[in-house]
């Protein structure tokens, strides 16, 4: 089997983050799976939480145009994107899986600046780090104040 020559548009991107960006992908595909599984559990007729169903739906949309945006951004840098199996929600632990997608950010964040790639650092601040913040941040003014969320 022979192995694809390097990307000519490859310019200053380190194999460790490529492989890092790659890994992120498959946890927002994951995270993407999840909630899909929580929307349509919710919108059972034995459940019925419409409300539920939808934000959930929503998130999973989300999370999927994540890692689409990862993957141009591989593309824009002359990596290579690798898709690897995703793994099947446990519907009994949905909180330590999406948790553990939020610290990957974090650490895909940290390499990036340990390997000076301010160029990747800026795309995970912008596109996930600071929406992370403002998705927690009006759930829970929904919860706690009763406002609708603006997609339900």
């Amino acid at each position: 089997m022979t192995t694809a020559p390097p990307s000519q548009v490859r310019q200053n991107y380190h194999q460790d983050l490529e492989a890092a960006v790659n890994h992120q992908i498959n946890l927002e595909l994951y995270a993407s799976y999840v909630y899909l599984s929580m929307s349509y559990y919710f919108n059972r007729d034995d459940v019925a939480l419409k409300d539920f169903a939808k934000y959930f739906l929503h998130q999973s949309h989300e999370e999927r145009e994540h890692a689409e945006k990862l993957m141009k951004l591989q593309n824009q840098r002359g990596g290579r994107v690798f898709l690897q199996d995703i793994q099947k929600p446990d519907h009994d632990d949905w909180e330590s899986g999406l948790n553990a997608m939020q610290c990957s950010l974090l650490e895909l964040h940290k390499l990036a600046t340990d390997k000076n790639d301010p160029h990747l650092c800026d795309f995970i601040e912008t596109h996930y780090l600071n929406e992370q913040v403002k998705s927690i941040k009006e759930l829970g003014s929904a919860c706690i104040l009763g406002f609708p969320l603006p997609f339900l």
